[in-house]
């Protein structure tokens, strides 16, 4: 008996054991998971303005405070839109301050990024929303690990106008919070630009101090006005598009396969609606599905789709049209690469006009330059 107790004894302790190994070998594929996120949050992403050609004339600045400028300058010129972005001392009672004066918190300098843009391209208002993704705007005089007034958030203008566009975004961000804003809102008193070293700093050294989650870039918002695509009227689009174009566009026709000039072409650029121009794919995700027609694995952004079924031909299909032009573009299939998602549009190559990466620029398409790669 003494024996049978002993053996279910033991039995239980086996089975603890192996319990809780298996606790502790998920509790350690947690942290090398987290520790991956958290080094991939640390990578610093391609900039999207590298390639865009500016009209300087237009441009209009802002500045921003949000602990140590080296992230934060580094952040904001990957934001699409950005001009530039420069490293810097603002509000302060010094006249040319260094960095060691600054440093010492006895200056009233906060360190600061001079942030040049294109409205055009982005808002005063999307730059403000990213500033208060990588701050706490609820911390006085600190930010990250870097303590001290030096630090401290703000949010620093010229333009009088700018005013009231940081004020509203105060407004929505101080309802995140139990505890109020710290982040203090100034016109510019003065600016100067920090030395040599700092300016891009992380550009030059990639693996330098930063508290910043550069992964917040990925959902920069592309924004495609359907306004500037209006679908022409009937007898416009019978002259200006080819029987084929029409036919599929407007008559729900299907092309013969390999019979379009895209269906393997590997050249980069954008893949616009034939009847209204609206931007519906990237050669980014463009792909080689062997079925004769152009493949890709997504549109530059979903709005930019309908979607219909479809049972013609004996078959449930999912039918893909265009949101602007009513263009019928061919169907949306799950058999894509399960690496991307899993879909495959499967697109007629009539129903789409190429833009070159080239030529997007003069053709009104400069702003989604930067998801061509």
């Amino acid at each position: 008996m003494k024996l049978i107790k002993l053996l279910i004894l033991l039995i239980g302790l086996i089975v603890i054991v192996v319990v809780l190994s298996g606790c502790m070998k998920g509790k350690l594929n947690a942290v090398v998971a987290n520790k991956s996120v958290k080094e991939d949050n640390t990578m610093i992403p391609e900039n999207p303005n590298l390639n865009i050609k500016y009209d300087v004339s237009k441009l209009k600045e802002i500045w921003f405070a949000g602990g140590c400028f080296w992230g934060v300058e580094t952040y904001m010129s990957r934001i699409y839109g950005v001009y530039d972005v420069t490293s810097g001392y603002a509000n302060g009672d010094k006249e040319n301050p260094s960095y060691k004066e600054v440093s010492s918190g006895k200056t009233g300098y906060t360190e600061a990024v001079h942030v040049r843009y294109d409205p055009d391209r982005v808002e005063l208002k999307t730059l403000l929303l990213h500033l208060f993704k990588i701050i706490d705007p609820t911390e006085k005089d600190k930010q990250g690990n870097d303590i001290g007034n030096q630090y401290r958030s703000g949010i620093y203008y010229k333009d009088e106008s700018d005013k009231a566009v940081i004020e509203e975004v105060m407004t929505l961000e101080q309802k995140k919070y139990a505890k109020a804003i710290q982040t203090e809102v100034l016109p510019l008193k003065n600016y100067y630009l920090a030395e040599d070293y700092h300016q891009d700093y992380l550009d030059k050294n990639p693996g330098g101090y930063c508290h910043i989650d550069f992964s917040l870039l990925r959902d920069q918002l592309v924004v495609i006005d359907p306004k500037k695509y209006e679908k022409p009227r009937d007898e416009v689009l019978k002259k200006v598009l080819t029987d084929t174009q029409y036919q599929v566009t407007q008559e729900s026709e299907t092309e013969r396969p390999y019979s379009n000039e895209y269906w393997n072409s590997t050249k980069k650029g954008i893949y616009v609606d034939i009847a209204t121009g609206e931007p519906l794919f990237s050669s980014t995700d463009k792909f080689e599905s062997g079925c004769g027609w152009p493949s890709f694995t997504k549109p530059i952004v979903p709005e930019v789709l309908a979607y219909e079924k479809d049972k013609s031909y004996s078959m449930v299909r999912t039918e893909v049209k265009s949101r602007s032009g009513d263009s019928h573009l061919g169907h949306v299939f799950e058999d894509g690469p399960r690496e991307t998602g899993g879909l495959r549009f499967c697109i007629n190559g009539a129903s789409l006009r190429f833009i070159p990466l080239e030529q997007m620029e003069q053709e009104g398409y400069g702003f989604l330059k930067y998801l061509v790669k």
